[in-house]
């Protein structure tokens, strides 16, 4: 395990104004972003759709969530492996976190809401939507462009009708004395690609390099981190890899986030026959997506080196 060090994230702008596909802006920005998914794993976007205003009502209706008495809060249920309220984990303790289903929708925001706050709570619902849709929005762009970027753009329609989004909203409480900061183990997503949001006092993320050193992230209000999940990495044959990522409470205070999870509900995912050749044979076979998750969420696999590759590797 390495020692921190002062490595940064690269940074890639997608506030500007000709941000389209095609322009000069678009085409430097997804130079950067592939770039930076294949050497890293991820990237901080800044992007400045999310208003000051509902930063600050997302981040207000977070703490009003979580200040939810617990028997509440373990309501948050799911059929689908993952999905649903997790805390009270003593290898974890400092961390507590629900999942919202549907996220870009009303529909979706609408159940949790109506699940947490029987007579309803507009305000949180309104300022989680709104973000959530920025998010799918900000993933969606970087989905195209390295689509565009590998030459099977022909795919990224379907592949979005396709994409079912879990918000996942989490806590952290602050580590008390002699009590480890350890916030989440050492872990890679499993979707296709997520997104990270959190309120930017407090900082914790931390991402391990292809070398084993492990480095911090600092956000701005207007900066999302853009992460490759498992499903991509599988998709990408390999091209991009999903990164190792914890959270470490060294600050004082409770951190909130959000992590948006991007998962392929109706189509397997496979990877383009674009993409395999003498150079990159074939790494892994086509799979269910939400088959993996269940697959990972038995405790035997969680401690695998690569569930990915156990699991559907060639």
């Amino acid at each position: 395990m390495g020692s921190l060090t002062p490595l940064k994230l690269p940074v890639i702008d997608f506030t500007k104004e000709d941000m389209k596909p095609g322009t000069d802006s678009w085409v430097s920005a997804r130079r950067e972003s592939v770039s930076a998914l294949e050497e890293y794993g991820c990237f901080v976007a800044l992007y400045d759709k999310v208003s000051s205003e509902v930063h600050e009502r997302v981040f207000k209706g977070l703490v009003e969530l979580f200040d939810l008495p617990t028997n509440v809060k373990v309501q948050n249920k799911s059929t689908k492996p993952l999905y649903g309220y997790v805390g009270q984990i003593p290898i974890v303790p400092l961390y507590e976190s629900m999942g919202i289903d549907h996220a870009n929708t009303l529909q979706g925001i609408q159940s949790f809401t109506k699940l947490m706050w029987p007579h309803g709570n507009h305000d949180f619902s309104e300022a989680m939507l709104v973000y959530s849709k920025v998010a799918a929005e900000l993933e969606e762009m970087v989905v195209r462009m390295v689509f565009e970027s590998y030459g099977v753009e022909k795919y990224y329609e379907s592949h979005v009708k396709s994409a079912c989004y879990l918000a996942r909203v989490m806590k952290y409480r602050e580590a008390q004395e002699n009590e480890p900061k350890l916030g989440f183990v050492s872990h890679t997503d499993k979707s296709f690609m997520s997104t990270i949001y959190q309120n930017c006092n407090i900082n914790g993320l931390e991402i391990k390099t292809k070398n084993g050193d492990w480095f911090g992230v600092q956000l701005s209000p207007s900066s999302i981190v853009v992460m490759a999940g498992d499903a991509i990495m599988a998709w990408s044959n390999n091209r991009i890899k999903s990164p190792h990522h914890r959270v470490m409470m060294e600050g004082k205070g409770p951190r909130y986030s959000i992590a948006q999870f991007s998962f392929m509900e109706k189509t397997m995912i496979q990877t383009p026959t674009e993409l395999v050749d003498d150079d990159h044979p074939l790494q892994f076979k086509p799979f269910d997506h939400l088959h993996y998750l269940d697959f990972f969420s038995k405790e035997e696999n969680r401690r695998l080196p690569c569930a990915l590759k156990t699991y559907c590797g060639v």
